[in-house]
Formats: structure tokens, C-alpha cells, sequence
């Protein structure tokens, strides 16, 4: 048996990461960058009005009660204009007219004349105008050959909008990781229109991994479900390592009983073993394997939880680096109960998450964490992780915790309920 640390570091090196294509920037959204992207251009590109209002040359600050004649009208998507140094009516993104440096907002003036068409002739400005005032100027947000978003960044719509100002039509991403899922166990019933016979119960595990892979950026190939037979379970690593794929996924008949195949199944197929029974509770029994083509196959124990965190705390971290992306930061929160665990085993328990008046994070250790159980991970927004030697944990111990998917207790913490600061 290894360690859990020891698993991933032995897992992670042969993680590699994968080739970059070229994708269109509207399909871009949960793709990880592969190259920095450089600004093609100043954004704003030009000197233009924070505001509707009068543009001024003010390089000497025009004074309140000053008088400006108005001879134009400059509205956003108009050409620059020659302004002779004279006020020009203005609205807000209109290009400032060449030789003017400030913008008075229209509720600052005092208009004192107009045309016949309506349209202002002469202003008082209320205040003390200076040059700069109300103008954003060119290159003011981005500069022309800044890096502007680094590769590894997984992109998100704030990433869109700054593609689509600069004009970025397409970006290099890294290739999405393919992955084939394969369920074991001749119980298990895939077509939820189906009734179930004695005996049988709906699988879960294939369509929880089908969804999780997908949140975490992967192109799911398939997701099969075999009999209790190695020929069957073969079968499909052999089609899944057909179909391209750089990780593959089972679960069940990895323990040490009649029907667990998958050791010795693996070994047949010529697969190099990295590690099987990791010292962690639940999910003891993984597997690791590298197939002759570099292919890596993660088999996982088939009790529910057991998927779950074979998932969150093994493929998780392979996929981030097969998509070029760091290592996930940790977090940390304050325990809330106490939690004596059992030495020599990494736990991984399910937890809610409050976050306290002084903006620290706790957590609530679920009770029953039976692994079999699925509707406490739906209740949990955390994995709080209690190492090897953490022994007794006592209430306000400061614990590791990791979010149910990557990146997910972010989004969620502007949600979770405040308690009095302790």
C-alpha cells in the first residue's frame, strides 16, 4: 500500500501536457490558453469622451464662469474632426476632436445660446475645467504587444470580452483531454427507462464521472458498462485505447474479491502498474496503470464516494496538467467539531462551508459519511482533507478543504451563509 502523496507524485509524473490547437474565440469559453496572448493594438485605440458633453482645450485650465463658443457636434463612431481649438459637443466613446485635451460633463455648464437647429452655440462652464478631465486616452487600459492573458489561464467571460475589444478572432488552446469511462458490474443497469430486475440497481458512477469530466474540461469519448468478466472489461480498454483516449476511467472489481479482474486484466493487456491500494479512506483499492502507448488508466473502487474522490483528489490533478494548468491552490478553513481519524490513512470527508464576519471559512464535518451514501455529497460544498498523521483533530484545528469540483467553492462563497465571528 502507498501513500496518497506518494500515489499522485508517482501518477503526475507521467502527466503531460497535451498539443495546442487553434480554436475561434466564440468557442473558446473553458478552454485553457496554450500561449500568451499579446495585444494586437491600444485599447482604447483612441483619445475619446468618459461622457456626454463639451470637449475643451484646457492644457491651461479653463476657469468656472468661462464662456466657450460650441462649433460642432461629435457623436461615438463619427471621424476625428479639426476643432481649431474650439468647444465641440460631445457624447460618451465619440472621438475627442484633434487639438481638444478635456471633457466638462453637460450637467456642469450652463447653456447660454443655441442654433436655429436646436443644437447648442454657446456655454458657461459651473466649475474649473482641467486638462485630462472626463478623456480616456489611448492605451490607457491595454497597451499595443502586452501580454495580456498568460497560457494556462482557463478562459472565462471576462477573457471573451477582452478577446472580442482587441479583435481577437481565434487563440491557441490546449487539446481537451479524451477520456472513456467504463462502468463493471453485471448489476448494474444503464437505461434509467428500463425497470430493474432483482438484483439490479441504476448506475451511477457512469453518469456522475460523465458529468464531472465535463465540468473539468475533458471530451468524454464514451461511457460503457461490462459484465463481471475480464474479457468484457478488455474489450472495452482495448476500444476506448482505439478511440484515442489519454485517460481511461473504470470503476469496480479492483479490490482483492472472486470478481475484482481489473489487476490482473490490465497486467494481461501489457499495462505498466504505478501503484494499487493507496492508504486513504474511502477509495483504498485505486488503481493506476500506463498503457503501452502512454494511455493512463485510473481504476477506481465502485462504491460511489470511492469514485468521488478517486476522481476529485487523482483524475482531477492529472487533467489539469494534460490542460496546462498549475496546480490548484489550497484553502484552508477552521474545524468546527473535532475528528479523530484513523493513523496511518488520508481522510477525505464531506463538509458544508460557512464563512465567518471576519471572513474566515468553516467547516462542518457531515455526519454518517458512510460511502455508500450519495445524498450527503449532494448536501457537502467541500472535501475537507485530514492527512495520515492527523490523529485526533480538535475543534478550531485549522483543516485542508477542496472544493467538490475544481475552482467551485469560489463561485460559491458569495452564497454560503455568515455566522458571528468566533
Amino acid at each position: 500500500m502507498i501513500g496518497y502523496e506518494q500515489a499522485l507524485e508517482r501518477l503526475m509524473a507521467h502527466a503531460r501536457q497535451l498539443p495546442a490547437e487553434r480554436c475561434a474565440r466564440s468557442a473558446a469559453l473553458g478552454r485553457v490558453l496554450a500561449s500568451d496572448v499579446i495585444s494586437p493594438m491600444a485599447l482604447p485605440s483612441f483619445d475619446h469622451a468618459a461622457m456626454d458633453g463639451y470637449a475643451l482645450n484646457a492644457s491651461q485650465p479653463c476657469e468656472a464662469g468661462s464662456e466657450h463658443v460650441v462649433i460642432g457636434s461629435q457623436a461615438a463612431g463619427d471621424k476625428a474632426q479639426s476643432s481649431s481649438g474650439m468647444a465641440w459637443e460631445i457624447m460618451t466613446g465619440a472621438h475627442l476632436p484633434d487639438g481638444l485635451n478635456a471633457v466638462v460633463p453637460v450637467e456642469r455648464t450652463q447653456l447660454l445660446e443655441t442654433r436655429a437647429d436646436g443644437a447648442p452655440q454657446r456655454i458657461r462652464l459651473l466649475d474649473r475645467l482641467e486638462q485630462g478631465a472626463n478623456v480616456r486616452y489611448a492605451g490607457s487600459d491595454v497597451a499595443e504587444g502586452r501580454t495580456v492573458i498568460t497560457a494556462g489561464t482557463r478562459i472565462e467571460p471576462a477573457h471573451v470580452m477582452l478577446l472580442a475589444a482587441l479583435g481577437v478572432a481565434t487563440v491557441a488552446v490546449v487539446r481537451a483531454p479524451r477520456v472513456a469511462v467504463i462502468a463493471t458490474g453485471k448489476e448494474l443497469q444503464p437505461d434509467p427507462t428500463q425497470p430493474l430486475v432483482p438484483g439490479q440497481i441504476y448506475g451511477s458512477n457512469g453518469p456522475y464521472l460523465v458529468a464531472a469530466l465535463a465540468a473539468a474540461g475533458a471530451q468524454v469519448l464514451s461511457c460503457d458498462t461490462v459484465d463481471d468478466t475480464a474479457d468484457t472489461y478488455a474489450d472495452a480498454i482495448q476500444r476506448a485505447h482505439r478511440a484515442g483516449a489519454d485517460v481511461i476511467i473504470s470503476t469496480g472489481a479492483v479490490s482483492m474479491g472472486r470478481y475484482d479482474f481489473v489487476p490482473d486484466t490490465l497486467r494481461a493487456l501489457g499495462a505498466e502498474l504505478l501503484f494499487h491500494k493507496v492508504a486513504m479512506r474511502p477509495g483504498k483499492p485505486l488503481l493506476a496503470a500506463r498503457l503501452a502507448n502512454g494511455t493512463l488508466v485510473m481504476a477506481l473502487p465502485g462504491t460511489p464516494m470511492a469514485v468521488a474522490v478517486g476522481f476529485r483528489f487523482f483524475v482531477v490533478p492529472v487533467l489539469r496538467a494534460m490542460r496546462g494548468q498549475a496546480t490548484e491552490r489550497p484553502l484552508y478553513a477552521v474545524l468546527d467539531a473535532p475528528q479523530q481519524s484513523k493513523p496511518g490513512l488520508c481522510h477525505f470527508l464531506r463538509a458544508t462551508v460557512t464563512q465567518d464576519r471576519e471572513g474566515r471559512l468553516h467547516a462542518h464535518v457531515l455526519s454518517r459519511p458512510q460511502p455508500f451514501r450519495m445524498e450527503p455529497f449532494v448536501q457537502a460544498d467541500v472535501w475537507v482533507v485530514l492527512p495520515e498523521n492527523a490523529g485526533e483533530c480538535l475543534a478550531g484545528s485549522m483543516v485542508l478543504i477542496a472544493g467538490l469540483q475544481p475552482g467551485a467553492l469560489f463561485a460559491e462563497m458569495s452564497q454560503m451563509p455568515q455566522e458571528a465571528a468566533s
